[in-house]
């Protein structure tokens, strides 16, 4: 059974955040979830897409470290 959030229960949800974390550590409690989520993607990727990515990060450190 999977579960529906509509637009009510998603503003409740995000009034409860709001008062158990504060708006202040809001964007902080943001930042780590994205980032999370950009490291799993990251780790699940195909090998070939990973493969492809670290030879572009090695280009581009080359290229910092030459110039």
């Amino acid at each position: 059974m999977p579960i529906r959030l509509g637009p009510f229960e998603l503003i409740i949800v995000l009034v409860i955040v709001v008062i158990i974390f504060g708006v202040g550590r809001l964007p902080e409690i943001g930042g780590a979830v994205g980032k999370a989520i950009r490291e799993f993607r990251e780790a699940t990727g195909t090998p070939e897409e990973t493969a492809t990515k670290s030879e572009v990060s090695d280009t581009s450190e080359e290229e910092t470290t030459s110039a």
